[in-house]
């Protein structure tokens, strides 16, 4: 199962491998968790940028600004881009800290995978009824599932930027999941249980 069609999905890979040739950016989001666990496209492109870039941006592209949700926006190709800049964006980690902690993929810069599992929660908590939040619960199951994630790391993150909801809601996700592991092609029952069973109990032996 995939969330979204081929065509668009393909699209949005070779304007993000296009976009990567020519700016310097830090990719979050969907395509982060891509390349982290090589499973499930995204559609959208969400990064980080500085200033410098951002002119760039401004100067190739029809840049606008989204006062509300704190981000710029332009599209490509029929490709949305939300660009998510420090000292303006509102994330629950500072894009100064995120900035800091980065790994290269496939030549693709994106955040370090503990740090994209709270951005998604973030994400999650602020649409979870909608198909955007059911696709933040399937990359956040499948980050636990199928990256390098380091679970202590994130309890770190989380005491450190005060984010007491977050693995209270992250044990939640994961007991409830249904539809959630269907779209990582995991569908024995059995399976399903020892995962969860798994994960929560790593999850309640850091958070003691």
């Amino acid at each position: 199962m995939e969330f979204w069609n081929d065509i668009a999905t393909d699209n949005s890979w070779k304007v993000l491998i296009e976009l990567t040739k020519k700016y310097d950016f830090i990719v979050i989001g969907g395509w982060a968790s891509y390349l982290l666990t090589k499973t499930i496209k995204s559609k959208d492109i969400d990064i980080i940028a500085d200033f410098d870039t951002l002119e760039k941006f401004k100067m190739d592209f029809r840049l606008k600004k989204n006062i509300h949700l704190k981000k710029y926006e332009f599209i490509k190709d029929e490709i949305s881009v939300d660009v998510y800049i420090p000292y303006f964006s509102k994330l629950v980690i500072p894009i100064e800290d995120i900035m800091k902690n980065t790994i290269t993929i496939e030549g693709i810069k994106i955040i370090k995978p503990e740090i994209l599992l709270i951005l998604k929660q973030q994400a999650e908590f602020e649409r979870k009824d909608s198909i955007k939040g059911l696709k933040d619960r399937v990359d956040i199951l499948n980050l636990l599932i199928n990256s390098d994630i380091k679970l202590k790391q994130y309890f770190v993150l989380v005491k450190k930027y005060k984010l007491k909801k977050y693995p209270k809601r992250l044990k939640n996700i994961i007991q409830t999941s249904k539809k959630e592991f269907e779209y990582l092609g995991i569908k024995d029952p059995r399976k399903i249980k020892l995962i969860k069973k798994d994960l929560i109990d790593k999850i309640r032996k850091l958070s003691i």
